[in-house]
């Protein structure tokens, strides 16, 4: 069977050289991620390091219903891995025959024979094989016998652990700020520009209007400072509004829509842009009259600048 998804920056291949290797799902690559590829780093030596994730997150095979938003996609997800230390990173393309396999058949299949590990980092939860039998200690034991070692990580802040789950219910409570804490970096919201209504325009504000996909963690509705970035790297200031636009009848579906400070000029159509949530500024509201929408999009820019000032 295939073991590994072909994605840009995290090829289907095997590592010939001998790795440090770690694993886990890694969605968002939050600080205590980072945290995990730091201690790998440190027992490497002079070898490489690997990360090793899962598309999709096991829970979407088993309950789909269930399954956690998610807080990038796979492609910056790998992306932020390489970023924070991995010098290889690999997609392991879950599936219900590889969640049968034996925490023995893993550590051969996945650890041994694709990657060379020589060492292995893994947080303290990290559970692996057929009903997630598989624990550190069986690791150990795996890594005695095979000639590699195995280690556990705290995903620990100055308080309590990091972890997705969490950073999942800030950015649901439209808490970025907290968001940022948890990721080291301002939660991101990910697409292509597509034409909108051009309401925006006609009242003095074109927007950027990304589609929500409903697979990953988005805001809830209201108003943020945020900064979009561009293909090129260039961050530009903005404020964005998450919503259906209530004072405007007829429109249907979500919406992430950003106005870039003082640029009335930027044709963004077809681009592929982030866009950063760095502070929530209000809650959506239906206005009755569009003079009333103006004068407080006007407000909700003065108050952008600020919070991307501080």
């Amino acid at each position: 069977m295939a073991i590994w998804k072909a994605v840009e920056g995290a090829p289907d291949t095997s590592v010939s050289e001998p790795t440090a290797v770690t694993i886990g799902n890694f969605d968002g690559v939050h600080r205590g991620h980072q945290s995990l590829l730091a201690a790998t780093r440190a027992v490497a030596g002079d070898v490489a390091t690997l990360a090793i994730t899962f598309d999709p997150h096991p829970v979407a095979i088993f309950a789909p219903d269930r399954a956690p938003a998610r807080l990038t996609t796979l492609e910056r997800r790998i992306e932020l891995l390489h970023e924070h230390g991995a010098d290889h990173v690999r997609v392991l393309d879950f599936s219900r025959e590889m969640a049968a396999w034996s925490p023995d058949e893993f550590v051969r299949a996945v650890v041994l024979d694709q990657c060379h590990a020589r060492a292995v980092v893994v947080g303290e939860g990290f559970r692996y094989g057929s009903r997630a039998s598989g624990s550190i200690e069986s690791l150990a034991e795996s890594g005695r016998a095979h000639g590699f070692t195995a280690q556990a990580s705290a995903l620990a802040g100055d308080d309590e652990a990091f972890s997705s789950t969490r950073v999942r219910a800030a950015v649901a409570a439209g808490d970025v700020e907290q968001a940022t804490v948890l990721l080291g970096r301002p939660h991101e919201v990910e697409g292509v520009v597509v034409e909108g209504d051009r309401r925006g325009r006609e009242l003095g504000f074109p927007t950027a209007n990304v589609p929500v996909d409903d697979t990953y963690a988005v805001p809830p509705d209201g108003v943020y400072a945020t900064r979009l970035l561009l293909p090129d790297g260039t961050r530009l200031p903005g404020a964005t509004s998450v919503g259906t636009n209530p004072t405007f009848e007829g429109v249907r579906g979500r919406r992430v829509e950003t106005y870039v400070l003082d640029r009335e000029d930027l044709d963004l159509y077809g681009s592929r842009v982030r866009v950063e949530f760095v502070a929530r500024l209000r809650e959506m509201v239906a206005y009755t009259t569009l003079e009333a929408l103006v004068e407080q999009m006007h407000r909700d820019v003065a108050d952008a600048r600020v919070a991307l000032r501080s």
